[in-house]
């Protein structure tokens, strides 16, 4: 036999602490004036009591423990226990003011990445996501993700499908915080940098853990996440504090040149570029991603080669020049297509990335 799955009953009324007062009141037989006499409250502290317009203080617990002899922890836990629904039932109303804007969150999709309980009532759904953001509100939430000031530093998604984008960010800066890092060192990011590179050649079973313990030794926290349906992003970049950057990646388009240059797209920004902004790789000719696509390229493979590279005559010969440069054959092939916009040559030279 399975066992029904429990559902927790949310009231959407809140029973005040002087009603039970009243009936306990009522089964002693005492009048409103002997309580009050008894407590030294006045009759009109006990009719808020009663209606609940009062709370029942630490000290009037103590006071009815004695005159009634119910625990004063009895009644201060209702107190708090009525105080917290009074609180849900207010929030419930205010989420559902904004019930709309969960029309731009991807919910479905954050479902089935388990990081969110789809919820059938709204509400409730609302409220997983916000927790999602790590925000009270949706108004907290616009002015984290939607201001026109942090807006004008990231890409046009973010104005057309703000919800999706964000999304993918927040995915990225929740598995980041999971990341334990030294404090950001400029020189050892560096020198990590030229040790990634050699990793190239690797495969993703090597380079992935590799990568991400050399990228946290220097201060940055690489977060790999799934690419999202309107997102056409490759990766992005932001700091969490001044001492820990973030760098997130994906595999769009899944070719191993495609994801190399997106790192060291992003790495660029961590290095050159101030700790304010979130930068996004798209397809922006903004001078600070030209920058950064140029150290991108420099880092993979020098200008000085390019033409060498274009000239290259085949597969053994993208190969060997390569191994000359010590980095994965798929990222000559994928710079020769780039320079002789060949786009059809040494395909089956760049690998093809996949996740797990």
């Amino acid at each position: 036999m399975q066992a029904k799955k429990a559902y927790k009953f949310d009231p959407d009324y809140a029973v005040a602490p002087g009603e039970t007062l009243q009936e306990v009141m009522e089964s002693k037989g005492m009048t409103q004036k002997d309580m009050a006499i008894r407590t030294e409250l006045t009759v009109q502290s006990l009719n808020r009591i009663f209606k609940g317009e009062q709370p029942i203080t630490y000290e009037t617990a103590n006071r009815l423990e004695l005159v009634t002899g119910v625990p004063a922890r009895f009644w201060n836990n209702l107190e708090a226990l009525y105080r917290e629904q009074l609180a849900k039932i207010n929030e419930r109303k205010k989420l559902s003011e904004n019930l709309s804007w969960l029309k731009d969150i991807p919910t479905k999709e954050l479902s089935d990445r388990g990081v969110i309980e789809n919820h059938t009532d709204p509400i409730l759904l609302q409220r997983e996501v916000l927790s999602f953001y790590g925000v009270s509100s949706v108004n907290a939430w616009e002015e984290i993700w939607k201001s026109p000031a942090v807006a004008a530093r990231r890409s046009a998604c973010f104005e057309t499908q703000p919800g999706p984008a964000s999304a993918w960010i927040r995915l990225g800066e929740l598995q980041a915080e999971q990341i334990d890092c030294d404090p950001y060192n400029n020189s050892s990011f560096k020198s990590a940098l030229e040790k990634i590179r050699l990793l190239t050649v690797e495969k993703s079973a090597v380079f992935e853990p590799e990568m991400k313990r050399l990228c946290a030794e220097s201060g940055v926290a690489l977060a790999l996440v799934k690419e999202m349906k309107k997102v056409p992003w490759n990766g992005a970049t932001k700091w969490l504090s001044p001492n820990k950057a973030m760098i997130i990646l994906n595999i769009r388009g899944k070719a191993e040149d495609k994801f190399w240059f997106s790192f060291f797209h992003e790495a660029g920004h961590v290095i050159n570029d101030n700790k304010k902004n979130l930068y996004i790789a798209d397809k922006s000719q903004d001078a600070t991603e030209v920058k950064a696509d140029n150290f991108a390229s420099e880092v993979l493979i020098p200008a000085k080669y390019n033409e060498k590279i274009q000239l290259l005559p085949s597969k053994t010969a993208i190969r060997s020049f390569a191994t000359e440069l010590g980095i994965a054959p798929g990222i000559v092939a994928g710079r020769y297509q780039y320079l002789t916009q060949k786009w059809h040559l040494f395909k089956g030279e760049i690998r093809q990335l996949k996740w797990k």
